[in-house]
């Protein structure tokens, strides 16, 4: 029952997150689900407890999305995200943990800075965005952690806040569906993973519907920074405890 309890409250602030920033369901999983499973596993559960809602997203803004917008930033994410899923089974479980550790805090020190000194980014070059593809791909590969850098950039190149939402639900739809498939053809999630991802969407509607209801009366900027710390010290126990 334990896990019941960590993986419904891992969910929840999943989807709290999700629903206030508008991305990070992955990373705040990821604190969570390594308790619980294997890192491999634990990106596959990740990724799909959020199928539901980012169907959904994906199906309300479908007229605002642009598909040849998608096409060369999805393709040379998902290769690269294939290649890192194949390879990871070849790396200890320390190293990804290290690599995991060293992610989160990358990624809370990057958001914070870009939330304190509140800079807004206008246009990311081709070479940019396969860098941030690559990255991107890489680390959901290994960690089902592929969406801030490419949430920033179709936030960067879309006409629109449902443009936006368009764009990157149908991208984080396409993957899930290639990296799924590929996890369950190659034995790393099993049905017995099946579960986990239950209870995990049970989790994410509730935050997503709290996010909705409490959003508008919470001051975001300071929640988004206590967010980002949190993801940080996170990274920084998964560190430490790897070496």
């Amino acid at each position: 029952m334990s896990w019941i309890i960590v993986l419904i409250l891992g969910a929840l602030l999943a989807g709290f997150v999700q629903g206030v920033t508008g991305f990070g369901s992955g990373i705040v999983m990821m604190v969570f689900l390594p308790s619980l499973l294997p890192i491999n596993q634990s990106a596959g559960v990740s990724t799909l407890t959020m199928l539901i809602a980012t169907i959904m997203l994906a199906w309300r803004y479908r007229k605002a999305l642009t598909p040849k917008k998608l096409v060369v930033p999805f393709a040379i994410y998902i290769v690269v995200a294939v290649s890192s899923l194949l390879i990871s089974g070849n790396l200890a479980s320390n190293h990804l943990k290290i690599l995991l550790g060293l992610l989160l805090i990358i990624l809370s020190l990057y958001y914070s800075i870009m939330s304190w000194k509140s800079v807004t980014v206008k246009a990311i070059p081709f070479i940019v965005m396969v860098v941030f593809a690559v990255i991107s791909g890489f680390f959901n590969g290994l960690f089902g952690i592929g969406g801030p850098l490419m949430a920033l950039y179709f936030l960067t190149i879309s006409e629109s806040k449902e443009n936006y939402l368009a764009n990157l639900q149908t991208f984080f739809l396409l993957d899930t569906f290639v990296m799924t498939t590929l996890r369950f053809s190659s034995g790393i999630l099993t049905l017995d993973n099946l579960k986990f991802v239950i209870v995990g969407i049970i989790g994410a509607l509730l935050g997503t519907i709290l996010a909705n209801r409490l959003v508008g009366h919470l001051n975001v900027r300071i929640m988004k920074m206590i967010i980002y710390l949190f993801i940080g010290f996170s990274g920084c126990y998964y560190l430490l405890t790897s070496i």
